[in-house]
């Protein structure tokens, strides 16, 4: 599988983590949005595009996120949550989210942070397209 095209979208916050959302196309034929392009305590690294857990309500059944007091349709109180999973990039903090989108190996997520993050250099770097040129592409 190739990478066809990168795009980046740079937020524009100096102080927060969050540095830009990538758009990546594999093979000419699959895209995957919101790829996040994060400041850590060792560098940038890339998050996968994500959605918030929600467990149901006990009473009325709707789907509530992770770590609500009250339902948001009934407004019954609601049982502490089960313990969200922990994601291994955020150490021992509590993750509210599951990935929708992620690589299976370790060398393809090697290969796409290493895309998409060149991808941003170039984006911060002043270059007039995010996209790679025909002539680069892999």
């Amino acid at each position: 599988m190739e990478i066809t095209e990168v795009r980046i979208f740079p937020k524009e916050s100096p102080d927060k983590k969050l540095k830009a959302y990538a758009t990546v196309t594999f093979d000419n034929a699959f895209v995957v949005r919101n790829i996040k392009v994060i400041e850590g305590s060792s560098g940038l690294f890339i998050a996968m595009p994500s959605r918030k857990i929600k467990y149901p309500c006990p009473k009325c059944n709707f789907k509530n996120e992770a770590r609500s007091k009250y339902c948001n349709m009934c407004g019954s109180l609601l049982p502490a949550s089960p313990r969200p999973v922990t994601a291994p990039e955020a150490g021992n903090l509590q993750s509210e989210h599951k990935d929708i989108a992620h690589p299976i190996t370790q060398s393809f997520r090697e290969y796409l942070q290493k895309k998409v993050l060149e991808a941003y250099d170039k984006q911060k770097t002043g270059s007039s397209s995010t996209d790679l040129a025909p002539e680069t592409r892999f």
